[in-house]
Parts: structure tokens; C-alpha cells; sequence
């Protein structure tokens, strides 16, 4: 069998790559531009050791994934038309321009086409917390979602015109090695809150942390993902891929704080609050964007059914529980400081809103 990962060195195609490469009968290449093999090579060790057999790694192909030409002519070097992927899954697929690109070359030329799309892509504000694959998808709130709806529409119309072997996989928050998963965090990433709870800062957390949200970690992800390709059951159709369990914003951020070994301080903030705030310029401080991953996202309970999931996968279930998974998370990036990015703008506006609150406080309290 041929498998080709397009992208392959982010947070979950990392994962399924070396998940794949190591446990599927299949040669399996991987197209990028290069810049990040080392560390997916480094994950293929780990991910052998973890598992007890011999280090196996892809084989490379390099260029510009988003220039059809070129992406034309890799695509050839290793498979023509009468030597088709058995699976190909691009996870830079973000546009609908992407997506009609990959359509146009894969044509033909795999039995199988796997389009990572985002559960932030259900709708927003949710009718009913309980999520499953037959839940609309519509957001107002985020761009980004839109797009991946816009995607989804294309394929799904490609397959009942076409008969183009499209299959939609939902991730929603998923975490690996790299990064802590928080709700909220400024542009280098969740590091620096992190660093202000182990300074003893507050944080804020959006809303009053009761809303449930679900994390899955890559290494669960992967091993679903593994199960779905070269799976005949699964074109054609949309699938959810995430834990089972349902973790309050005020419990994933309490496991965070255990893992660093500190008590957890608490600033409860609105979302509509944070959103509005975040886009304007406080004393020279960035300009973020929270509308959509806040009001489009995390802000909403969410609990997911993955009866599809298990009944495609042989009755899969996620292994890591997010406690544990967060403390390896938080080992991690103790040990390689090159992961630990500091944020000293989304430090001072953290700052900045917690002070509001307070400063509100106590004007209430006088008047």
C-alpha cells in the first residue's frame, strides 16, 4: 500500500505520521518543504520506543505543497495513474481553492482522500450540546470555520457528482508535546500562561469556567486516524475524532496548574467581554482576535458522540486522560526551553484586564 501525508510535521499530522509510518503495512511518503523532518524523524523514534518496535521513517518528498505544478509533478515521481495511493491526507487543506487544487490531482489517483476539517465548524451558538456528525455546520463567528464548511460543501458535492473517495475527519482541541492547551493565549502560545502561574499571576479564564470542553491528545488521534484510512466504510463520509471525556475550563486549567505544582489563581472574565477588549488598543498592547476562537469556539459546552468513530474503528476509545497527558505535555517543554515562548505584550494586557475588572469592582463598591 502507498499512503501520502501532505504537511506532516504539525501538532496532529506529527503524530499520524509516525503512527502510520510504524503500524501500517503501507509505504508511506510525506510531502512538505522540509523544514521540520528532523523533529518528525525524533517522533518516529519516540513513538517506536513507546510501542516496542523497530525505528521506521517516511520517505520525503519536498517542495511547495500549495503550487499545483509542482505539486503535479512529485505527485507523478512516485505514482501514476495505473499506481494509485491507497490514501492521500493533506492537512494544509484550509481554503476551497485548496481543496479544488487536490481534487484536480488526485482524480484518479487515490482510492482515498482524507480532508482534516474542525468541529468549531458546528453550529454557532449551539442548539444542543451533545454533538454529533449530523449536527449543522454553520458559524458566524470565524472566518476560519467558514472556510472549512466551504471545503467540506465542495468535497461532499465532488463525491456525489464525481464519485471522488472524500473522507471528512472533525479533530477538535487536540495537544501533543509542544504546547499546553489553554482557551486563552496571545500569539507565541499558551507558554506565558503558564509562566504566570508559576510567577503565582492570575489568569483569566473565559467565562466561569463551567462550560465543558473536550482535549485530545495526538497520540489517541493518530490511532483513530490510522484506523480510517485505507478504510472502504469511511468515504463518503464525515467522522468526529476526539477523547470521550468532557473536562469543565475550570478543571483543564486546575491539571495544568498541578502539573507545574502550583495552586491555580482564577480571574473569571466574560467571553463577550474578552472578545470586545481584545480588540482594542490598550496603551500601545496588540490587537487580538478572540471572537472566533472564543464566542466560535472554546466559549461553548461541547460533548461529543463518537459512536460513528468506534463502529468504523473497531470500537476505538482514547487511552489519555487529559491529567496525565498535560503533565507529559508540561515535562516536555520543562526539558526543551526552546519551547517555552514568551509573550511579554499578552503578559501586560492579561495585566491590563484583570486591573479593569478590579478597577470596576471598586467603583461599584464606592457608588
Amino acid at each position: 500500500m502507498k499512503i501520502l501525508i501532505i504537511g506532516g510535521s504539525g501538532t496532529i499530522s506529527t503524530a499520524v505520521t509516525a503512527r502510520a509510518v510504524l503500524t501500517l503495512n503501507a509505504e508511506v511518503f510525506v510531502l512538505n518543504r522540509g523544514n521540520r523532518n528532523d523533529e518528525l524523524n525524533r517522533a518516529c523514534e519516540k513513538e517506536a520506543a513507546r510501542l516496542g518496535c523497530a525505528v521506521k521513517t517516511p520517505v520525503y518528498l519536498t517542495g511547495d505543497c500549495k503550487n499545483e505544478t509542482e505539486l503535479s509533478r512529485l505527485i507523478s515521481s512516485v505514482s501514476d495513474t495505473q499506481e494509485r495511493f491507497d490514501a492521500v491526507a493533506d492537512f494544509i487543506a484550509f481554503t476551497k481553492e485548496d481543496v479544488e487544487r487536490d481534487v484536480r490531482i488526485f482524480t484518479g489517483k487515490t482510492r482515498q482522500y482524507v480532508f482534516i476539517s474542525s468541529a468549531s465548524a458546528y453550529h454557532k451558538p449551539l442548539c444542543d450540546y451533545r454533538i454529533t456528525e449530523g449536527t449543522a455546520l454553520a458559524n458566524p463567528f470565524w472566518q476560519y470555520s467558514r472556510n472549512k464548511i466551504e471545503c467540506e460543501d465542495f468535497l461532499m458535492n465532488a463525491y456525489r457528482t464525481q464519485g471522488f473517495p472524500v473522507t471528512i475527519v472533525r479533530p477538535s482541541h487536540t495537544y501533543g508535546e509542544r504546547s499546553v492547551p489553554l482557551g486563552l493565549h496571545g500569539a507565541n502560545g499558551s507558554w506565558q500562561v503558564v509562566r504566570r502561574m508559576i510567577e503565582g499571576k492570575p489568569v483569566i479564564i473565559h467565562g466561569d469556567g463551567t462550560s465543558l470542553w473536550t482535549m485530545t491528545h495526538n497520540r489517541d488521534f493518530a490511532r483513530a486516524f490510522c484506523g480510517l484510512l485505507c478504510n472502504a466504510n469511511a468515504v463518503g463520509e464525515a467522522v468526529n475524532i476526539t477523547s470521550d471525556e468532557s473536562l469543565t475550563w475550570n478543571q483543564i486549567y486546575g491539571c495544568v496548574a498541578a502539573a507545574v505544582n502550583v495552586p491555580l489563581k482564577a480571574v473569571h472574565i466574560s467571553s463577550e467581554f474578552l472578545a470586545a477588549a481584545a480588540k482594542l488598543p490598550v496603551s500601545g498592547a496588540p490587537v487580538y482576535d478572540f471572537e472566533g476562537t472564543l464566542i466560535g469556539d472554546k466559549s461553548n459546552t461541547v460533548v461529543f458522540d463518537n459512536t460513528k468513530l468506534k463502529r468504523l474503528v473497531n470500537g476505538f476509545y482514547s487511552h489519555i486522560r487529559f491529567e496525565d497527558g498535560v503533565r507529559e505535555t508540561v515535562r516536555h517543554i520543562l526539558e526543551h526551553p526552546e519551547l517555552q515562548r514568551l509573550d511579554p505584550d499578552f503578559d501586560a494586557w492579561c495585566d491590563k484586564i484583570i486591573g479593569a475588572r478590579e478597577n470596576a469592582l471598586a467603583f461599584l463598591k464606592k457608588s
